[in-house]
């Protein structure tokens, strides 16, 4: 089975070694995003519009791919501070819709460029 990557302006471009996405068949790993502003690469303010553009870079990498987040089977969120949890549920909940994917929610020390949050997905496609 061959390997794509995807790539799309509309997210963040990769700041190291990994693609965006890379689809393999009918499955595409979605890298994990943070709050970056795909436009400047510089951090959204604040917690709430962190998790909307990590949202909105997930849609866009998912869409270039040929889905939707519809189409994530899995997502794994990773927060510096799990006291920000129901926040991540209240949003997730206008990006997604039932049935909706399983979810594995991490404490972590610290992400990238002092992100609050980095959520990444496995997508299936038909």
């Amino acid at each position: 089975m061959s390997k794509q990557a995807i790539h799309t302006a509309d997210a963040p471009k990769a700041i190291g070694t990994y693609s965006q996405a890379v689809r393999c068949g009918d499955t595409v790993y979605l890298a994990g995003q943070i709050g970056l502003d795909p436009a400047t690469m510089q951090m959204t303010d604040g917690i709430d519009a962190q998790i909307h553009r990590v949202f909105k870079n997930l849609q866009a990498v998912a869409a270039a791919a040929g889905g939707t987040l519809d189409d994530c089977a899995k997502v794994n969120v990773y927060l510096t501070d799990l006291g920000h949890f129901a926040k991540v549920n209240e949003i997730m909940a206008g990006y997604f819709h039932e049935p909706y994917p399983a979810r594995a929610a991490v404490g972590i020390a610290s992400l990238p460029r002092n992100a609050l949050v980095e959520v990444d997905a496995v997508m299936t496609l038909k």
